[in-house]
């Protein structure tokens, strides 16, 4: 079984070779931008760190910026699997709105150096995944709203968006202890009036 002179067995052993890689170009870069910073990455140490040439990374990536790119593509679509899963092991549908904000305040808060995470936030692959995760939280608050546990008299996407506004302030927390609070008082935000 060739397919254009080259075995099907070779093919896979190849793309296998291909995403290790590219894993380890991306983990390589993620260990260096947390020991400099973003802009304190170059394509040799990554290469080096990596255990590969510049020629091979350069058959990968053109430049930092695009490796810094698909790393942060990577932590955001592993976020958002994280947290469609932690919500997913919840039973009640309050239970499942408090662990996927408690959740959400936890990944939200790594340290990322702020100026340039800002740019990163502004690219393609973030703005689909922050529209996934809104869709995710109004579904939440929706299901929660169902059981009169969540408010009704706003809609679930307009409280989902507070939410998520209101839990980006957990980049800026010091402590775990911090971040529980502010998922606290959002969560109070949340009850129906009279409750």
């Amino acid at each position: 079984m060739y397919r254009g002179g080259v075995p099907r067995l070779w093919d896979a052993t190849i793309d296998d070779h291909r995403r290790s890689v590219h894993a380890a170009i991306l983990d390589a870069t993620a260990a260096l931008v947390a020991e400099h910073g973003l802009t304190g990455v170059t394509m040799s140490q990554i290469a080096q760190a990596a255990g590969i040439g510049r020629a091979t990374l350069y058959k990968y990536f053109p430049d930092v910026e695009a490796i810094v790119v698909a790393w942060h593509e990577r932590q955001v679509t592993d976020h958002l699997q994280h947290l469609t899963a932690a919500a997913a092991r919840a039973t009640r549908p309050g239970q499942r709105l408090q662990v996927l904000l408690s959740t959400y305040a936890r990944l939200s808060s790594g340290g990322q150096d702020h100026d340039h995470a800002a740019a990163l936030h502004g690219a393609a692959h973030v703005r689909h995944a922050h529209a996934h995760l809104h869709t995710l939280v109004a579904d939440a608050i929706d299901a929660a709203a169902g059981a009169g546990e969540v408010r009704t008299d706003v809609p679930a996407a307009e409280l989902a968006a507070f939410c998520l506004h209101a839990l980006a302030a957990a980049s800026t927390m010091p402590s775990q202890a911090a971040r529980d609070r502010l998922v606290a008082v959002t969560l109070t935000a949340l009850q129906a009036p009279g409750t």
